[in-house]
């Protein structure tokens, strides 16, 4: 069988150049243009006449996950160690929310991702993921959230919703995305925390854990009445789709409402994925990746079963893959030629990826940011100009935003 990917075009490898320096207390902000290093015309699938690269803040320490604060031109930021960031687009301006919980970094955890409450004007509560430990070391996913202040930069409150069980002795693969879908339900993804006992009893099929799954939840952290396998004594309440690896890419179809995820496969095997309620994702009796070292075949091809969800979109084994991160739909009037082309952050490759969507079609195309020796962690739309915030996986790096000429 033949890869679904796309050959992409290579082009020049140029870093780009970041001005800014760190202050003493605050990040520095400059909202500066940089040299665009792409400049042959259509090298990453756009003129290079039609955009430009603005550093928006210099200095972040691996960002993981990016919200933008509705009405305005802030945003935040998380930071792996442990940081929250409130940054003023504009002005460039940043500071740190105080008020967190312990997080641990251990191996992929930290701090992850970020949403905001779909009603954050008048219920300010910042949702975020991470990876914390019990009494005994061992780590697992969270879900908690944080009610903001009205008089400093802190939270008021903080309140664990969820600790995905069971707790674990691994630093691997936590997922974690989070973001309310169109019902207005807290959807996270848990990773299955690298166990490698491939077959029928591994974590991802086995439902009486949180492991490998799509978790459902109410804003305030309950299982909703109506999630899939509620009247279901084998399935944890709380999971709506499961058979997972690691999904570190969620977001949702503008026309569909369809919640789209990206995960990582075992060697090659990542894939973009569409998720419905009470589905198996096939991890990992049905994979389209290979081991590691060994390049054998994991499970059977998706497409041989009738009781796994075949992948939108894959890498197979030997493709050389496509380590996905955070991803987002493009619907802004910025950039018109991108209107409903999905984005997704891509690791190891050092690009912004970008597909072509119609209906059940799914295209790679030239990728964005390529030569920019960048690992792109999120990527996400600015709702009041369209332009695109990216988050490069490294410290001490900018900010960045594509925005027109």
């Amino acid at each position: 069988m033949t890869s679904n990917r796309q050959p992409r075009r290579i082009t020049r490898r140029q870093l780009l150049s970041a001005s800014g320096a760190i202050g003493t207390v605050s990040l520095a902000g400059c909202t500066s243009s940089l040299p665009n290093p792409f400049s042959s015309a259509g090298a990453d699938g756009v003129d290079s006449d039609e955009y430009e690269i603005e550093e928006v803040v210099d200095g972040l320490d691996s960002p993981w996950g990016l919200a933008f604060v509705p009405d305005s031109s802030e945003l935040f930021v998380t930071e792996v160690d442990g940081q929250l960031l409130r940054i003023e687009c504009e002005e460039g301006t940043t500071e740190f929310i105080e008020g967190l919980p312990d997080v641990s970094t251990r191996g992929q955890g930290g701090l992850l991702d970020i949403a905001l409450h779909p009603a954050f004007s008048d219920e300010p509560w910042v949702y975020l993921t991470y990876a914390a430990a019990n009494g005994n070391g061992e780590t697992t996913t969270h879900v908690g959230r944080g009610l903001l202040s009205d008089t400093e930069p802190a939270f008021a409150e903080f309140e664990q919703l969820r600790a995905a069980e069971p707790f674990v002795d691994s630093g691997q693969h936590y997922g974690s995305r989070v973001m309310f879908g169109p019902d207005e339900m807290l959807y996270v993804t848990v990773g299955d925390r690298g166990f490698k006992d491939f077959g029928p009893d591994h974590v991802s099929q086995d439902t009486t854990n949180e492991l490998g799954t799509t978790l459902r939840l109410t804003p305030s952290g309950e299982v909703p009445s109506d999630n899939p396998f509620v009247d279901d004594s084998e399935v944890v309440d709380s999971i709506f789709s499961y058979g997972h690896r690691n999904a570190q890419g969620m977001t949702i179809h503008p026309e569909t409402d369809e919640i789209w995820q990206s995960e990582h496969g075992e060697q090659d095997g990542d894939s973009i994925r569409v998720v419905d309620a009470g589905e198996n994702h096939g991890w990992p009796i049905a994979h389209y990746g290979c081991t590691y070292g060994g390049g054998d075949p994991v499970g059977d091809e998706p497409h041989e079963r009738d009781d796994v969800v075949d992948p939108r979109y894959y890498w197979e084994c030997n493709s050389g893959g496509f380590p996905p991160a955070g991803m987002t739909f493009y619907t802004g009037d910025a950039f018109p030629a991108w209107n409903g082309d999905l984005f997704v952050g891509n690791l190891a490759g050092q690009y912004l990826g970008r597909f072509v969507v119609d209906e059940d079609s799914v295209a790679e195309t030239n990728p964005l940011l390529d030569g920019a020796e960048w690992r792109i962690r999120d990527v996400a739309e600015a709702p009041d100009t369209g332009h695109l915030y990216v988050l490069i996986d490294d410290s001490d790096v900018p900010l960045v935003r594509l925005v027109p000429k």
